[in-house]
């Protein structure tokens, strides 16, 4: 979550408005695709996002690298479906599958020029858990930051391209269906907004990291795209699904340990030094990623611990960044690397079709924010950078060529100047209580019911303030609590299947469930 403004200065009037031919909401990847694709139809774009440098989206913290199709498109889209344990939609696999190869070599070789790794002189493609074969195209265990950038740099350069930097959407603008921009904040903070009108807009947000207190996403992340959508009435499906990384590294600073050092040999192995793995799937640390981070979950309950063993590969030349990661951290990675489940994409979202389109009249959708059908229940390792580029490109292309069209827009300047001091930082730690307690790797039916119930007066009372202020950190709470309902809803309904697995409900859970609610309300 983005620095907290609870005292605000009215306005005297909104901005004069802004058009674009189209809006672009975020700046990972996914938004940069689509901007770029816009562009090259000859519509003039409008990239707003509220990081304000790379490392503040969720592409950049990406780690183990793009998977594409190679000489066998077909064993790819069958690790997709298998690993969303057939639940994905066979169509958007295709899509996927079919363009993959394309839209790496059109925009991040040739357009971008991304160093990835080679060896000898050949690409050095990569595998991770539930590939079949090495089909992972990486620059060491940080391929992100290698793409972002440089992709955000190649934008700048492009004269039908602005990109608008600590910029955060605050509302979708619709008009019997159909969506003409967005009010965005003018000053960074939301206190000064201003409408953006739009001939189509493409939300690009990413995902709901923050929704949790342990995630491999930045706090940025707070469903911003997902919540705006909803509230305008698009569909969004899928919510139930919230994918958890089984290895993130459990001490102070937390980040990510890469899948791709699995696929080159680590093992895990629990406080006794037993490596539990092939006790809970034949592929052993290359299972589906949810049957994996349950399995480290049961054991580091059992015994205490688990740590990554790296022994088997030579770490600190393959993995250089990750190597001085632990080191950084005084973790000495020859004796393991501890770890721990920790939140890390949410494969749900706002329904689109194979163009990013959702159910509303010129909104687009692309990237984590949207559920293309790619994933199901389970997303496959290192696919959602190349979701994002594929659904990018297409959308992109498909929302150029629409007029923007100003319509009435509503005055969101604040009326109540009376938010009591440090609301939405202490709401917020409410809302990530209740959600590692009973919507995270472990549910059960009656934490379901008790969490949606919690979420449920929570967004009430932030409700009650979004009526008449406008503070960044107010909406983003406003966000995170709509999307964070939509995960407990949906998880109730869900088929338990992949990464929404339900367990029987304790009988005290009751107690527990108190404990979280008056402790957060202190």
């Amino acid at each position: 979550m983005t620095g907290e403004t609870d005292t605000a200065t009215e306005t005297d009037e909104l901005h004069a408005p802004a058009e674009s031919d189209v809006l672009v909401v975020g700046s990972g990847v996914a938004g940069c695709s689509a901007a770029l694709a816009a562009a090259r139809e000859g519509a003039d774009v409008l990239v707003v996002t509220k990081a304000t440098r790379p490392e503040e989206t969720t592409s950049h913290w990406a780690q183990g690298g793009i998977a594409t199709a190679r000489s066998d498109p077909e064993s790819f889209a069958r690790d997709v479906l298998a690993a969303s344990a057939d639940t994905a939609d066979p169509e958007a696999v295709e899509t996927l599958v079919e363009e993959s190869r394309d839209a790496v070599e059109d925009v991040l070789v040739e357009s971008l020029d991304v160093p990835f790794d080679r060896e000898g002189g050949e690409l050095d493609y990569g595998r991770e858990a539930a590939h079949s074969e090495e089909r992972i195209l990486h620059v060491d265990a940080s391929t992100g930051k290698h793409v972002l950038g440089p992709f955000l740099n190649y934008l700048d350069d492009r004269e039908r391209v602005t990109v608008r930097s600590d910029t955060a959407a605050l509302d979708l603008l619709t008009d019997e269906g159909r969506v003409h921009g967005a009010i965005v904040d003018g000053d960074g903070d939301g206190t000064d907004p201003e409408p953006v009108f739009a001939g189509a807009t493409v939300l690009a947000t990413g995902g709901i990291g923050a929704l949790y207190e342990n995630s491999t996403n930045p706090e940025t992340a707070t469903g911003d795209g997902i919540a705006m959508a909803a509230l305008a009435g698009a569909d969004v499906e899928d919510m139930a699904y919230v994918q958890f990384h089984p290895t993130a590294y459990s001490g102070e600073d937390p980040f990510l340990v890469s899948e791709a050092v699995r696929g080159e040999g680590a093992v895990l192995r629990n406080a006794d030094g037993g490596r539990f793995m092939p006790d809970y799937h034949e592929d052993a640390e290359l299972a589906p990623r949810d049957v994996v981070a349950r399995a480290v979950a049961d054991e580091r309950e059992a015994t205490g611990e688990v740590r990554l063993d790296v022994s088997p590969l030579d770490f600190a030349e393959e993995f250089p960044d990750l190597a001085a990661k632990c080191e950084d951290r005084g973790v000495d990675w020859r004796q393991g690397i501890p770890v721990e489940p920790s939140e890390h994409f949410l494969c749900g979202g706002i329904a689109v079709d194979d163009r990013g389109r959702t159910d509303l009249d010129r909104l687009f959708a692309v990237g984590e924010c949207a559920r293309t059908g790619v994933h199901g229940a389970n997303r496959l390792a290192s696919t959602s950078l190349l979701e994002g580029l594929v659904w990018g490109l297409r959308a992109g292309e498909t929302a150029a060529g629409f007029d923007a069209e100003q319509v009435e827009a509503p005055d969101p300047r604040d009326s109540d100047p009376d938010l009591p001091s440090g609301f939405a930082r202490e709401k917020f730690v409410r809302l990530r209580r209740v959600m590692d307690e009973y919507v995270g790797l472990r549910r059960t039916p009656e934490g379901l019911r008790r969490a949606t119930a919690v979420l449920r007066r929570l967004k009430g009372e932030v409700d009650a303030y979004t009526r008449t202020r406008t503070s960044r950190s107010l909406y983003e709470l406003r966000n995170a609590s709509v999307v964070a309902l939509l995960v407990a809803r949906g998880a109730t309904e869900a088929e338990p299947v992949g990464c929404h697995a339900l367990e029987e409900s304790d009988a005290d859970d009751g107690g527990d469930y108190e404990e979280v609610d008056a402790s957060a309300s202190d």
